[in-house]
């Protein structure tokens, strides 16, 4: 079914809001319930790749659940998006991110409009949201490939997984970065780290595209040797 171009955006919206809502939102609640850092990035990680199984899987169908800049540039480099809807499209996804801190600031009785003290920066955390990126664009195109049904489940258990295994804590997201500027909590990043992010996750978005068509395109022309004669 083909949905319209203002529902298609309104998905976006709507996703990436939800996202970063639970982003922010479970990194509050964990703050508040626990003092042990660990605990409180497992109370974080939990409900992100929970979340992201679910809107996956209500929104894929509407508009191919991006929620991610970096995840749409991917979709671009392989010309399976206009660029004037990419465009679009990442426009939402900002925005939605955005207002996604601000509702969770009023569920817990913050400021909405905050500016993030944390500091995220350096070559090892601008190395890491290379690999997330790269990981999380590649798991999305696999799963395409192979398994389409799961892809919810994948993308889900892969940024569960990379909220640990790197150093930045798996952002992998631009749309998220920017609207993670704008907290002041457990999950922030401070306005002027937020370009560094941007530019690591959107080299290996690219990458990772790239790589995919690669690998997954002779598999698939050597699976199907008669539509080649």
């Amino acid at each position: 079914m083909e949905f319209d171009t203002p529902r298609r955006l309104a998905a976006e919206a709507l996703g990436t809001l939800l996202l970063v809502c639970t982003v922010v939102g479970s990194g509050i609640m964990a703050n508040r319930l626990t003092d042990d850092v660990a605990l409180a990035l497992l109370g974080n990680t939990i409900p992100t790749g929970a979340i992201l199984v679910v809107l996956i899987t209500i929104l894929g169908p509407v508009s191919g659940a991006h929620f991610n800049p970096a995840v749409t540039v991917a979709f671009l480099i392989r010309r399976e998006i206009e660029p004037g809807t990419a465009l679009t499209y990442v426009a939402a996804q900002i925005a939605g991110g955005v207002l996604g801190a601000v509702v969770a600031h009023a569920m817990f009785e913050l400021p909405l409009i905050q500016a993030s003290l944390t500091e995220r920066t350096g070559n090892a955390q601008w190395f890491a949201e290379f690999v997330a990126a790269f990981g999380l664009v590649f798991t999305i195109f696999a799963g395409i490939r192979f398994r389409s049904d799961a892809v919810p489940w994948l993308v889900g258990l892969y940024i569960t997984a990379a909220y640990w295994f790197t150093a930045s804590t798996s952002f992998a997201n631009p749309a998220v970065a920017i609207a993670r500027g704008f907290t002041d909590t457990f999950s922030g990043i401070r306005p002027v780290d937020v370009p560094g992010f941007i530019a690591a996750e959107l080299v290996g978005a690219v990458l990772a595209a790239l790589v995919a068509g690669w690998m997954f395109g002779a598999a698939y022309a050597k699976s199907q040797p008669e539509a080649a004669e």
